[in-house]
């Protein structure tokens, strides 16, 4: 896996420029955050802010690849795009849906039915067998048994795991447990997945095979990709690459 260069070198980094390409911006916007401030209240009462007016906006069918040093603050961005977290200051939009505007449980149902996530630990449930992992946010937003697992199983068979059916996460490989939680984040036809390092846990072959999945799902569902991540490779396969660097979301030009 090739990684990123430091992030320190001026000339890796350009102003953000928030609008989507031109190519893109006919397509109906999914994602839009304006503003976004992120502060964290220590113990002596001290401010740590980690990111500072952040602006991003991402089309439907969109691939964005955020990257930038460990600590910089993009799994923070990435929570607060997903409904995870909450601002300090500033503005997030799903769908033209503010987030500041829902309650915890309205936040909550977005989440389930529009956002999907991919971590970098699978958080599969052990207890509960593939199709069942994938069935558990249908049947949270209401789908009936027999609906849910024939889509779960639909899904599935699309990660190459229609063999594994009912099989536990703890009999299954670690990139058969990413692909299992891959077809969960697609479970409810959400309008965007976010991936945070997705592939971290992986070997460089696996790897390569969980990113080859995301792209061709990505054209099959037309679903739009945020994904944080270390990985060069992952990251020039997006259609924009963006960086947290001192607070701030900058377009990244590799030297």
């Amino acid at each position: 896996m090739t990684e990123f260069p430091l992030p320190n070198t001026p000339h890796e980094v350009e102003p953000l420029v928030p609008e989507p390409p031109e190519a893109l911006a006919p397509r109906p916007r999914v994602v839009a955050a304006m503003g976004v401030r992120k502060v964290y209240f220590q113990e002596d009462g001290s401010e740590l802010p980690i990111l500072e007016g952040v602006d991003i906006e991402v089309a439907r069918g969109e691939a964005i690849a955020i990257v930038g040093a460990s600590g910089t603050g993009k799994s923070t961005l990435l929570h607060l795009l997903g409904g995870l977290d909450r601002p300090t200051a500033g503005s997030v939009r799903i769908e033209d849906r503010d987030l500041a505007a829902l309650s915890d449980r309205e936040l909550a149902n977005l989440r389930n039915q529009r956002i999907g996530f991919v971590f970098q630990f699978h958080h599969l449930l052990r207890e509960f067998t593939a199709v069942e992992n994938v069935m558990m946010p249908l049947l949270i937003a209401g789908v009936d048994s027999d609906t849910a697992r024939q889509r779960a199983q639909e899904l599935l068979e699309q990660v190459s795991l229609g063999h594994r059916l009912g099989h536990k996460p703890w009999q299954l490989s670690g990139g058969e447990q990413q692909r299992v939680a891959v077809a969960r984040a697609l479970a409810n036809r959400p309008a965007v997945v976010i991936a945070d390092e997705p592939s971290g846990n992986l070997d460089t072959h696996t790897g390569e095979q969980l990113h080859d999945l995301f792209f061709r799902l990505r054209a099959e569902h037309g679903v739009a990709l945020i994904l944080a991540t270390h990985n060069r490779e992952l990251a020039d396969r997006a259609d924009r690459i963006l960086q947290v660097k001192e607070g701030q979301l900058r377009n990244f030009y590799s030297a």
